[in-house]
């Protein structure tokens, strides 16, 4: 009887042994792909303004480079929305495709992003240039201290020129055009506040042709320097370009390639460090409820000096002082 048994069980593990070697093994479960963050982006003018536009879609190529490029990060844009209501709709539709961010890059566009939001509790919006968040947890908010920078240009600007006439043309009177001019007329009247800084409001953002003449208007009168701000200040560049003598100080973007000989510096915006802590903090599973603000001292704004430009050295260390003053405290600079 045992012997029966013995030879029973040893039948039974010979099979068993049979019948594993013959499975096939295990396939290994594949880790799920990681989905790419998608960020869409709406614009007032074109990703090639060299100004308010492109400050934020370079911004954008930048941290999608660093981050692995397009299988790691999505982007989406629709430029030349100046029309609010059109761009409200773009603002929703990225929204209903399911996109993670979407920035609303214009200050005209609050509203719409206040209303929209509501409907799209799961999707982060970010718009500026402002301070509100509108009390929601999905919006986040950005603006820079463009009066800093516009400090900076204002003193190189002042102890360059020699007609002690600078012309300014600006689109409209709000915003961060209105305190990058501010910041600017503030670093004039700090090196000599006899300069004389004529203002030039053109009532438009996006007209090239009213800012061509009124940087010719501010040429005729005597202007040897010239700034301002707005996607339409390649007309008044190109009028400075024209005269060939007229130097050029910019904002927002770096504007040399413009006018290689004649832009002196450019304040540029850099978005960078504050898309990437948006992206992370929507990963971490906070979607918006913050303000972000753009300074020399958090290096959100730079002053790229044009090297093809032979700045004299005390103008420059003006210049770098100026910085260096508004970083540490020493100079405040009023918006």
């Amino acid at each position: 009887m045992k012997k029966s048994l013995l030879f029973v069980f040893s039948v039974l593990m010979a099979a068993m042994l049979l019948i594993t070697a013959c499975a096939p093994a295990a396939t290994p479960t594949a880790a799920p792909e990681a989905k790419p963050i998608r960020v869409a982006v709406v614009m007032p003018s074109a990703t090639t303004d060299m100004a308010f536009s492109q400050s934020m879609y370079s911004a954008l190529l930048a941290v999608q480079k660093e981050m692995g490029g397009e299988t790691a990060m999505e982007i989406k844009y629709s430029e030349n929305m100046f029309k609010v209501p059109d761009a409200a709709a773009a603002i929703r539709d990225y929204a209903s495709q399911g996109f993670d961010i979407v920035i609303a890059h214009g200050s005209q566009y609050g509203t719409s992003v206040e209303e929209i939001a509501k409907d799209f509790p799961k999707t982060t919006f970010a718009w500026g240039t402002d301070v509100n968040t509108f009390g929601q947890p999905n919006i986040y908010a950005y603006t820079a201290a463009a009066q800093e920078g516009g400090y900076v240009n204002g003193v190189l600007a002042a102890m360059l020129t020699t007609s002690k006439q600078i012309g300014v043309t600006g689109p409209v009177e709000v915003g961060d055009a209105k305190t990058y001019i501010d910041g600017f007329v503030q670093g004039v009247a700090s090196v000599n506040p006899e300069i004389k800084v004529n203002k030039t409001w053109t009532g438009s953002f996006s007209d090239v042709a009213l800012m061509t003449e009124a940087a010719k208007t501010h040429i005729a009168s005597g202007a040897d320097i010239l700034t301002g701000s707005s996607q339409s200040v390649v007309g008044s560049i190109g009028a400075a370009k024209e005269n060939g003598k007229v130097l050029w100080f910019g904002t927002q973007s770096e504007q040399t390639s413009l006018a290689p000989s004649l832009v002196v510096a450019s304040q540029v915006y850099d978005w960078t460090a504050m898309l990437k802590e948006i992206i992370a903090s929507r990963t971490a599973g906070t979607l918006g409820g913050k303000t972000y603000i753009l300074q020399l001292k958090n290096d959100g704004l730079k002053i790229a000096y044009n090297p093809g430009y032979s700045l004299p050295a005390d103008v420059k260390a003006a210049g770098d002082k100026a910085i260096e003053d508004i970083k540490s405290g020493a100079i405040t600079v009023e918006p």
